[in-house]
């Protein structure tokens, strides 16, 4: 199933944390399980907090704050991959989405304008919510079929036997590759946006295999085109010119590192969520119709990822000199646990109506693939509680997270 060894997975090991304000730590054990109580601090204290760990970076914490430096393009530049982690000495990560040496970028996403915007265009109809539909079929089956595999036994881990086999699957079905290559994409995210995030080595491990699939899946396409997203790629021209191999293999960079972890991480929190609150879960059994608005809710409660900018010229915001280089940590988390934008923001209420989470961020690099995920947990979910409609925690001691910029459970046994 997975080949990150023992050593590999290990969690990073530091110093305690003793001043959130100017020594925060995104792989403090404590605040991967619990991160809510540091941010309601920092809003009070020092709302844009700042650390020298894993590289360095800042973090703000208020609803206003987050969305204004996300909207700061070109100021705030997202053409490399970025992510918080220790400086290391491999190859770089540069280019028109392509990259360099072994490894691809992750375009529109890690890219700017003009380049940004051809790049995002190209990429939209696919996610349209009529494209995103045509998915659901095979969404809603996969999720009965992962729930006919446990059904007998009275127990699921919702997190590893669940959330997480969805959204790898039904990328590689987006792809048109190899569905048995789904564990192999959830090893491969799990190395660059978990594991490799604290350990350089592994995160150019899988970048590298990541590249290398890629690579063979494009060249099979050219000779054996398909119905699916590559081969519609490589037919493609932008300003009368086709796009380039690398492009297209960072494209599909892209649905991985963006379109897996973060839609696991979204399903396994909602279910975790229910789990723990049977009256939210028997409110949506009686009335499904519900669950849209219930699911927006878990998207700003438990908003998975963590994006990152870097700063491209020395700037001030709210008082915090800035230098070129320095990294920005996009909370849009802990801008969604906003009380000045979030009415009674640290409760979930599933039926709460006034709801303008930014879970899929904000400004030109909002998530381009919001629909997928949406139809994706709104099957994952309604099947769930159409099959088991009464669940529960088995040990909620022995519930996991991962952390870092992208959070979610990672062991989650459940009972039922």
């Amino acid at each position: 199933m997975t080949d990150l060894t023992s050593d590999e997975s290990a969690a990073p090991s530091t110093d305690p944390v003793t001043d959130w304000a100017s020594d925060y730590d995104i792989f403090d054990p404590d605040y991967v399980t619990d991160p809510f109580p540091v941010w309601d601090d920092l809003r009070a204290e020092c709302p844009i907090a700042k650390t020298e760990r894993w590289g360095g970076s800042w973090l703000p914490t208020t609803y206003e704050d987050v969305v204004a430096m996300a909207r700061m393009v070109p100021e705030l530049s997202s053409s490399d991959p970025i992510v918080v982690r220790p400086p290391d000495d491999g190859p770089s990560d540069h280019g028109d989405g392509g990259g360099s040496y072994h490894t691809v970028n992750a375009p529109p996403i890690s890219s700017d304008p003009p380049v940004h915007t051809w790049s995002r265009r190209l990429i939209l109809p696919y996610f349209s919510p009529k494209a995103t539909a045509q998915h659901e079929p095979f969404t809603r089956q996969l999720c009965h079929d992962l729930i006919d595999a446990h059904i007998d036994s009275g127990t699921i881990d919702g997190a590893a036997e669940y959330a997480q086999q969805i959204p790898p699957r039904v990328i590689a079905h987006l792809l048109g590759v190899d569905p048995e290559k789904a564990d192999d994409f959830t090893e491969w995210v799990r190395g660059v946006l978990e594991v490799g995030l604290s350990n350089p080595a592994v995160r150019t491990k899988y970048r590298i295999k990541i590249r290398e699939f890629f690579m063979g899946e494009i060249a099979d396409r050219k000779k054996n085109p398909g119905d699916d997203l590559i081969s519609d790629l490589l037919s493609a021209e932008v300003e009368g010119e086709p796009i380039s191999d690398l492009h297209i293999a960072g494209t599909c960079n892209l649905l991985l590192v963006a379109g897996i972890d973060t839609t696991w991480s979204s399903i396994g929190a909602a279910l975790w969520h229910l789990a723990d609150n049977p009256q939210d879960t028997r409110r949506l059994v009686d009335d499904p119709s519900m669950l849209p608005t219930a699911n927006e809710e878990f998207l700003r409660a438990y908003a998975p990822v963590t994006m990152a900018r870097v700063v491209q010229e020395d700037i001030e915001v709210q008082g915090c000199p800035m230098s070129a280089g320095d990294k920005i940590l996009m909370n849009f988390p802990g801008a969604n646990r906003d009380p000045e934008a979030f009415e009674d923001a640290d409760q979930v209420i599933i039926d709460r109506q006034r709801n303008r989470h930014v879970a899929f961020g904000v400004g030109i690099h909002r998530c381009a693939g919001s629909n997928l995920a949406r139809m994706e947990m709104e099957v994952a979910i309604g099947v769930f509680l159409e099959r088991i409609p009464e669940f529960s925690l088995v040990d909620p001691s022995a519930v996991t997270w991962a952390g870092g910029q992208v959070r979610g459970p990672r062991q989650l046994p459940i009972r039922f």
